[in-house]
């Protein structure tokens, strides 16, 4: 397993912006496919984004157009860059690495969209 740290979150205004980031500790970051999940207490962890190591993307219908996920596997790390914050984004958020069948989840990062 890999270890993750996210760091990030914060209390934010609607239609504002963060930016979290994701430090993996391995040496091999590139062959992971990466992503955010998030999850409210309460409710289940839902996904948000995935980049694979060459950068293909997907994104949850909820955060599409508003959402940027990227990587820059000189640094071991990923990003999610969020636009137009909306309250119903506040959620504690999770860094996830996926390698074959093995995953391994982040401690989280809070997001607070509130004004």
């Amino acid at each position: 397993q890999v270890q993750l740290v996210e760091s990030g979150g914060d209390l934010v205004q609607p239609g504002g912006s963060l930016r979290l980031s994701c430090a993996a500790s391995t040496s091999i970051f590139s062959r992971y496919v990466m992503a955010w999940y998030r999850q409210v207490p309460g409710k289940q962890r839902e996904f948000v984004a995935f980049i694979t190591g060459g950068g293909s993307t997907n994104y949850a219908n909820s955060v599409k157009g508003r959402f940027t996920i990227s990587r820059d596997n000189a640094k071991n790390t990923v990003y999610l860059q969020m636009n137009n914050l909306k309250p119903e984004d506040t959620a504690d958020y999770y860094c996830n690495a996926v390698l074959g069948s093995v995953a391994s989840w982040g401690q989280g990062t809070q997001v607070t969209v509130s004004s």
